[in-house]
């Protein structure tokens, strides 16, 4: 099995995927090309790979490479698995730094000969990347936009709802074109809380109307239909700078939240980090990463 991990500044997501032994397509001689750089996912709709269990938990930017190794197989063990039996491969992405040296260190003390594949800069994911300098784009915001491409087509438009709002856009042809990047929820509040003496932290819950009779209704307003507008005003921008209409797909752990206020949003997939992983792995197994 295939565990995806991907370590967010926030959240961390951990999926373990049941892989199948191969894949239609797999041997496509369209893919035959010069190199791993100019292969583009074709926007065939969901392999048949199996998410069997997944977990969010919060970030620890310290951990150690064992402590890694204890939280892993804490997670398998609450599922009744043991992580050397059933852990065959390992997929990473990563937005704190270090982490991807300790989960390569956990690899090599606790799981030696287990294939690790760390999607970050510089690594060849098979998605031609037309930002001016590719190695600065975050390599979760590319492992969602294969993700994306795989799973509902091109073109498509990735908001990923975490630390950072990010949305990001993928061509017709399945090239990662470029983004926008915005404050997120959480930090967002933060700062009105630490800069507005005379307001109080609220829980986000559905709000009553949308012209609130309390501070705390007004808030709640305010912070989720004001990111929802945010978001459907940003994906017309995008739609008209791709030419049209665009699937927009949201993740991340404040997805949940602010969607259900969205008109942009077509489909919500918390695990879309996750499934871009898989199929990054899945194409260094046949040579293509």
């Amino acid at each position: 099995m295939l565990l995806a991990v991907d370590i967010g500044n926030t959240e961390t997501v951990i999926g373990l995927f049941h892989l199948e032994e191969s894949l239609p397509g797999e041997n496509d001689p369209r893919d035959d090309i010069n190199s791993a750089s100019d292969i583009s996912f074709r926007g065939t709709g969901p392999i048949p790979d199996t998410l069997v269990h997944h977990w969010r938990i919060s970030t620890v930017p310290e951990h150690t490479a064992d402590e890694y190794a204890m939280s892993f197989s804490n997670l398998l063990r609450l599922a009744g698995m043991d992580i050397k039996d059933v852990v065959d491969g390992i997929a990473v992405t990563s937005s704190v730094p270090n982490a991807a040296a300790s989960l390569r260190a956990m690899a090599a003390k606790w799981l030696p000969g287990v294939r690790l594949v760390v999607l970050e800069p510089g690594f060849r994911s098979g998605m031609p990347i037309l930002y001016e300098d590719p190695r600065e784009v975050g390599p979760d915001r590319i492992a969602n936009a294969i993700g994306a491409y795989n799973l509902y087509g091109g073109p498509c438009i990735v908001a990923d709802l975490g630390t950072a709002t990010t949305l990001d856009g993928i061509s017709a042809g399945g090239e990662y074109l470029g983004g926008a990047i915005m404050p997120g929820v959480s930090i967002s509040m933060d700062a009105l809380f630490a800069h507005a003496a005379a307001l109080s932290q609220v829980v986000l819950t559905q709000p009553k109307s949308v012209i609130g009779r309390s501070t705390a209704e007004s808030i709640r307003s305010g912070v989720l239909y004001g990111f929802a507008g945010q978001l459907d005003t940003m994906c017309g921008l995008f739609r008209e700078e791709l030419g049209g209409h665009a699937t927009v797909v949201a993740t991340g752990g404040l997805a949940e939240l602010v969607v259900p206020y969205c008109k942009a949003v077509e489909h919500l997939d918390p695990w879309l980090t996750l499934y871009g992983l898989r199929l990054v792995y899945r194409r260094s197994m046949s040579g293509h990463g």
